[in-house]
């Protein structure tokens, strides 16, 4: 019995600076638990990944739910090579194993793989019902938040950290937010596919890269459901390029480009993926994007938003997957210091978008006094 009331080593318990918010973390973490369970997944009869995952739907007439998790779990590559790639290798026919938190195991069926957003949907025979979280779409930076997971004990794994909106590094995707843990917790790597709460419980995301504490937030994966269960599928718009949000930099440099240029926000081309329309009508790098037709975008997770919606009214109008859509961006060019209108063709894809490189010309002076 005593192995059954040990005192667990989680942060709430050895870290002194959450006193004053340790009785509401702990309610919404014990809350949250119920919809987190491990999965685990086999290639030829050989341990491939495990992952964490949440219960998100379920229908009660076929007995079956939904787990939403990370594409990790069905994928080969070496892990420190995900930072140096955009896309990797999924092995779909993988074989999972959900393990359910009264130590039963089942079989999941993967219904759907969104590779550029990195998480896979699996369908599972369940004879009672499972708890299914609450999502939080609103997150400012600084925010308290708790990382959740299980080892392979089933026992529940938390980490205390803060959201921060940041810059992404190149083979990080735009539509990443980043988990800030305490210096305490470093050594804490939990498996995939756990969900980010906040302090009532609620999901603000889903970590997708244990190495860089990236997840996508709940305003994507909302729109990403919606869309699935309308058209079944879920695409987005490919622009052939990576951006630095304005927004983010140093002050001094938002207050130079305001007072030299009159710009104070935008996106900042980091990528143009080689052989791209983008690259085709002279976008480079260290343009600015001021908007996407007539809409002005201050972030990357707002432009990945916009890039969802957009192929609403492409699908309402019969149109498909892999097809052409335009797209009016306003570009100030970093070389010649003016602004510029231009067409852009974009793919509407469900697929990881792979930015290519290129040899591009390097910027002047007169370019880079723009930052």
């Amino acid at each position: 019995m005593d192995h059954y009331w040990y005192q667990p080593s989680s942060c709430l318990r050895k870290d002194r600076r959450l006193l004053s918010i340790r009785e509401l973390a702990r309610d919404a973490i014990l809350s949250a638990a119920k919809s987190v369970i491990l999965l685990s997944s086999f290639l030829d009869n050989q341990p491939l990944n495990k992952c964490c995952g949440l219960w998100f739907q379920r229908d009660g007439q076929r007995k079956t739910a939904l787990v939403l998790t990370s594409a990790h779990l069905i994928r080969k590559d070496d892990i420190h090579k995900w930072k140096q790639q955009w896309t990797g290798e999924y092995h779909q026919n993988a074989k999972v194993i959900v393990h359910l938190l009264d130590n039963k195991t089942t079989l999941g069926q993967l219904i759907y793989l969104q590779e550029h957003y990195e998480f896979a949907i699996y369908e599972v025979q369940v004879d009672k019902p499972v708890h299914l979280p609450t999502f939080n779409d609103r997150v400012h930076s600084g925010q308290d938040v708790f990382r959740l997971g299980r080892d392979a004990n089933l026992d529940i794994k938390i980490t205390h950290g803060n959201l921060a909106f940041d810059i992404p590094t190149r083979y990080e995707r735009c539509h990443y937010m980043y988990f800030l843990r305490d210096a305490s917790s470093l050594k804490l790597l939990h498996d995939d596919g756990g969900p980010i709460i906040d302090l009532e419980g609620k999901v603000v995301g889903l970590v997708n890269n244990q190495i860089d504490e990236t997840f996508v937030p709940s305003s994507i994966l909302h729109k990403c459901f919606d869309f699935w269960r309308r058209f079944n599928c879920m695409p987005r718009l490919h622009l052939g390029m990576t951006f630095s949000p304005i927004k983010f930099l140093d002050p001094i440099c938002i207050e130079r480009m305001t007072r030299k240029h009159n710009i104070d926000s935008g996106l900042i081309v980091e990528q143009v993926s080689k052989e791209s329309h983008a690259e085709k009508i002279g976008i480079r790098k260290g343009d600015v994007i001021e908007s996407f037709n007539g809409k002005h975008i201050s972030t990357t997770i707002e432009l990945e938003s916009m890039l969802i919606d957009l192929c609403w009214d492409h699908f309402d109008q019969r149109k498909k997957l892999n097809t052409e859509k335009d797209v009016s961006v306003k570009i100030f060019d970093a070389t010649k210091l003016c602004p510029r209108i231009r067409n852009l063709t974009a793919i509407v894809s469900d697929r990881g978008e792979d930015i290519v490189k290129g040899a591009y010309p390097i910027m002047g002076e007169e370019a880079m006094s723009v930052l």
